[in-house]
């Protein structure tokens, strides 16, 4: 496998909190990753990081082998990094479809094209991406009218117009019922498989993250304090420590 993404010893404090400290990992292709922790821990902040929101105190963030630290979110999209939400955001008034066909625009660099019908442009691509995440059929649905596991999936064939090497998820499954969450974390891992995307991703439920993850990392107060397959991750002393009285780590079954 080789590998697409690249953290080196990133760290960001805010005032007197370090909120990162030295956190190092790298994310192959085709690998599903998950990036786990108590709430503070310090994960949406080394995502802001990684796409750019953020700009650390210090460290790199490499992209191949080309630093993409202190490029502007929008240039680390068009780089191919990807990113979904844990509050989905579509246009509402606009179509399944249509929404797909805005990112494609701007990926393609023809969002202020002239003189031909926006809602004309980019079908076949769009209605492929929509093949691939199950929404095909509500192509014309109005995103404003879909059940949020649907949205969900919207977010999902967006966050891939792009052809992303690396998809960061921020809580992919929040507010879905408990068949969803399989479903969407499945339905990725089968997409990042097929088209060899890097997935990195950060999830509050432990079946989610036990059953899907190829590699497990936990951070705490800002600082990653175990890294490695799941089932090491589930037996290691410090992380049962962090998560004691949660529940969170204990009682997980073998995935």
């Amino acid at each position: 496998m080789s590998t697409v993404l690249s953290v080196q010893n990133l760290s960001k404090a805010f005032g007197g909190v370090q909120a990162v400290e030295d956190v190092t990992f790298a994310v192959d292709a085709g690998e599903m990753r998950a990036l786990i922790g108590p709430n503070g821990a310090g994960k949406t902040t080394c995502f802001n990081m990684l796409n750019g929101q953020l700009k650390p105190d210090s460290g790199d963030v490499l992209l191949g082998n080309r630093s993409i630290l202190g490029l502007p979110p929008r240039e680390v999209w068009r780089r191919g990094v990807g990113r979904t939400f844990q509050i989905t955001a579509t246009y509402g008034s606009m179509t399944v479809r249509e929404n797909i066909q805005t990112t494609l625009l701007s990926h393609h660099r023809q969002i202020n094209r002239m003189w031909t019908a926006a809602r004309t442009l980019f079908v076949d691509e769009a209605m492929a991406l929509l093949e691939q995440v199950g929404m095909v059929n509500q192509y014309d649905r109005a995103c404003g009218v879909l059940a949020y596991g649907d949205l969900k999936r919207v977010e999902l064939a967006v966050a891939l117009a792009n052809d992303p090497q690396v998809l960061l998820m921020d809580e992919p499954t929040a507010g879905m019922a408990p068949r969803e969450r399989v479903d969407l974390m499945a339905l990725t891992a089968e997409i990042a498989s097929a088209r060899n995307i890097a997935v990195l991703f950060t999830e509050h439920d432990m079946d989610v993250v036990f059953a899907h993850a190829h590699r497990i990392m936990v951070l705490d107060r800002g600082r990653l304090i175990a890294e490695g397959a799941p089932n090491d991750v589930r037996n290691n002393e410090m992380v049962q420590e962090v998560y004691l009285g949660s529940g969170a780590v204990h009682g997980v079954g073998s995935a």
